[in-house]
């Protein structure tokens, strides 16, 4: 099993948490033949986890990132229904590490998994690549949508790697408004330092 640090999280959802720090430390160490930046980047056990499944389509990893995930849900003791991942920022990725992750929650834990009703209507761009978290929260608004009631149903939001917290609270105030979810539990995998 994965170590984890788990931390509270505020935001548009009833109650939340991120298991742990994407990255520990980043120290650059020179330039490469191309004159870019290189960079010698620690991270935690389950960022280095997530980096290999989000970045190098690691799927051997998802098995531990799962069963981490799962121990943390069933300690918590929220009991959610239904498993719903953010939706991705590159949609036309073929495998998308979140969802991958979200279905091993729903399967162990033996609940729903709903992948297309929190969705986007229209493309975003990487949120990392919108530096005002206004303009992150505006585009998101703009484009997140909930096609399906979760009247009376208590929602997992999944999100693999926190940033700024813009798609996981606007699809946390989405699946609230537009689905009428009675409860959003906010589990954020990993965050960034800033």
């Amino acid at each position: 099993m994965i170590e984890i640090h788990p931390k509270e999280i505020k935001g548009s959802w009833d109650e939340g948490y991120v298991l742990d720090l994407h990255t520990i430390s980043t120290t650059m160490i020179g330039y490469n033949e191309f004159g870019h930046p290189e960079f010698d980047t620690v991270r935690s056990e389950l960022g280095e986890a997530i980096y290999r499944v989000k970045y190098k389509a690691d799927k051997g990893v998802i098995s531990p990132i799962v069963e981490t995930a799962v121990k943390f849900v069933i300690t918590w003791n929220i009991l959610p229904n239904v498993i719903v991942p953010v939706p991705p920022s590159k949609t036309q990725r073929v495998f998308q590490p979140v969802t991958e992750i979200a279905s091993g929650l729903a399967t162990t834990l033996k609940i729903e998994m709903d992948t297309t009703s929190l969705s986007k209507t229209q493309p975003t761009g990487q949120m990392k690549d919108i530096g005002d978290f206004s303009a992150r929260v505006e585009a998101l608004e703009a484009a997140i949508v909930c096609g399906k009631s979760f009247a009376g149903k208590r929602v997992l939001l999944l999100d693999d790697l926190l940033q700024s917290g813009a798609t996981l609270n606007v699809s946390a105030r989405t699946l609230k408004q537009q689905g009428m979810a009675d409860r959003v539990y906010a589990l954020a995998l990993t965050r960034t330092r800033s």
